[in-house]
């Protein structure tokens, strides 16, 4: 299989094809979330090769760990309500965001605006679903009045704020270094240590792989040129194995095996080791080096990749929503069909979200224009070159 460049992909379609792509990963990969290859190829006589129902079958509601939330039957699941949320932000703000848009902005909208939650079947508030570590937000920011910043430390180390930072790589498009700084800056809010550092990467893969003639190749230098730490040589070790691999089946466990020295859950996904989620310099999430290398693998094919993600068990809701991301971003969308599922059973426009940014996005590369002819100007009267045209 050839690697595949999209180079006349516009905008629109890349930002359509990130977010409609990141959603239909998470909905596939919700209903397999916390197993092991081996468990979902029993589960499921086979390999998982699109929407599939709960993993208790009609047991859902009350079926432990899971209950009460109706995972599968192409239901999103809190992955994409933060990306959604974190859009509606973009479009109030109309520029660049901080980590004070987020108290400002995020937060509210979590605790106050009832939606739809399709895994709940019923309109809630986002923050009603949302897990622990996004529950921090509000904990720390509304009721702990912290400052926007640091208000991530302390939080458990997870893929928390990665796994919604796709909207800020598409916001700097072809970007990665400013989509980079700016994503460290929103997950602050968020996450510390190495899960603010794959927020950052994320959304450097995101921007990288809107640049026209982008490869899944060209997605991980730009990463590995950003990333610091455990992040960068966890993505380092996966994408050498994943370069190995033309076929998600055969990936399946040396990718695993090569982000074991840098996870710190452990061999049980639901039975973390004492050392879990713990800030260090030395380890990283397991999710973006995994979606990553599964990209490589796939060739930045958007089914292959996905279905690699989602089959590989674990978290990969996230895993998926990541590769989906960077997928749909390299110009790969999801397949019809998949999207059309989706958003119906999650009663969700996937599209409109896109629409939204892709207009947020034209107006803050117009503010950026302008701001920086002012500062050419300002410098060529300080004596330095004269400012182009």
């Amino acid at each position: 299989m050839q690697p595949k460049t999209h180079q006349n992909t516009p905008l629109d379609e890349r930002i359509t094809g990130a977010l409609v792509g990141a959603a239909v990963g998470d909905a596939l990969g919700g209903p397999v979330e916390g197993y092991s290859p081996e468990q979902i190829l029993e589960r499921h006589g086979g390999r998982v090769h699109g929407v599939v129902g709960p993993w208790h079958g009609d047991d859902w509601r009350t079926a432990r760990p899971l209950a009460p939330y109706h995972k599968g039957d192409g239901h999103v699941t809190d992955d994409t309500l933060m990306t959604h949320a974190l859009i509606r932000v973009y479009a109030r703000v109309r520029d660049h965001l901080d980590a004070y848009a987020i108290a400002d902005h995020l937060v509210p909208d979590l605790m106050t605006e009832p939606r739809w939650i399709p895994e709940l079947e019923s309109e809630a508030l986002p923050l009603q679903r949302i897990f622990l570590a996004e529950k921090w937000l509000v904990t720390r920011i509304h009721y702990g009045h912290a400052d926007p910043r640091e208000a991530g430390t302390g939080n458990i180390v997870n893929c928390g704020a990665a796994m919604y930072m796709a909207p800020v790589g598409l916001v700097n498009a072809a970007d990665p270094r400013a989509a980079y700084a700016e994503a460290l800056d929103i997950a602050g809010a968020h996450q510390s240590s190495y899960g603010r550092e794959a927020a950052g990467v994320l959304a450097a893969a995101v921007a990288a792989a809107c640049t026209p003639g982008a490869t899944p190749d060209s997605v991980v230098s730009a990463c590995l040129a950003l990333a610091k730490d455990g992040t960068r040589a966890a993505i380092e070790r996966v994408c050498e194995e994943a370069a190995r691999h033309t076929d998600f089946e055969s990936a399946l466990r040396p990718l695993r095996e090569a982000v074991t020295p840098y996870d710190t859950v452990g061999p049980d996904y639901r039975a973390p080791s004492l050392g879990a989620r713990r800030p260090s310099r030395l380890h990283a999430i397991e999710e973006l080096p995994v979606a990553l290398g599964m990209l490589l693998v796939a060739r930045g094919d958007y089914r292959h990749a996905v279905l690699g993600a989602v089959n590989y068990g674990r978290d990969c809701d996230s895993i998926a929503t990541m590769a989906g991301a960077v997928a749909g971003a390299l110009g790969s969308p999801a397949p019809e069909e998949w999207a059309k599922t989706v958003a119906e059973a999650s009663r969700l426009d996937l599209w409109e979200p896109a629409a939204a940014l892709t207009a947020v996005t034209r107006e803050i590369f117009d503010r950026d224009v302008a701001r920086r002819r002012t500062h050419e100007q300002a410098f060529a009267s300080l004596g330095g070159p004269a400012c182009s045209d």
